[in-house]
């Protein structure tokens, strides 16, 4: 079993494929005897996600600062829900909690995860795979200006391939399952 930390809104967003992609890749990762690793939120596609899994029977660990836990943000369902105190901690506990890292969409806080983990790998502080969910198109903006980076000479085309893309979560979860076989070895 591995543990996939996900990076995604606590909010649902305008467009109803983002909720039914997030609970299709909770069940799926149920399904897959996966564990998740989130932020620990009862609301918008975070709880969705979180519930999903749990619907499943899947292994839920969510990770949350005191002063979000304070404003009734938690998941009061959770089996495991581990209290930092503050959002770097958050991410350091999330992260080595985590085998591999999926990013939904979600707002600010969602792409300074996503960025955070894959500059982790970029600098070698892990070698852990790192997906985005491109539901609806969401992240097809930043993914073509990602590539404009290469064109550009910022960014190297094997630090781009390491970040793996797709708009469906089973398509996703292949591609992940597939690396993590690969670092395995």
């Amino acid at each position: 079993m591995s543990r996939f930390c996900v990076y995604l809104g606590s909010r649902d967003g305008r467009d109803p494929a983002f909720l039914e992609a997030t609970r299709a890749l909770g069940h799926e990762l149920a399904a897959r005897g996966h564990g998740l690793v989130y932020g620990g939120a009862r609301i918008g596609l975070m709880g969705e996600l979180a519930n999903a899994v749990l619907a499943g029977g899947g292994e839920v660990i969510g990770v949350m600062p005191d002063h979000l836990v304070e404003r009734e943000q938690a998941h009061e369902g959770l089996p495991t829900l581990i209290r930092v105190n503050n959002m770097h901690e958050r991410k350091a506990s999330m992260a080595a909690h985590a085998d591999a890292f999926i990013a939904l969409p979600g707002g600010i806080g969602t792409l300074e995860e996503l960025f955070e983990a894959w500059t982790w790998q970029y600098l070698g502080l892990h070698d852990k795979p790192i997906g985005v969910l491109d539901t609806a198109g969401f992240y097809s903006p930043l993914l073509s200006f990602l590539d404009s980076t290469v064109e550009h000479g910022f960014l190297n085309a094997r630090t781009r391939t390491c970040l793996i893309d797709a708009e469906e979560p089973v398509a996703l979860l292949d591609a992940l399952e597939a690396r993590l076989a690969e670092t395995a070895t």
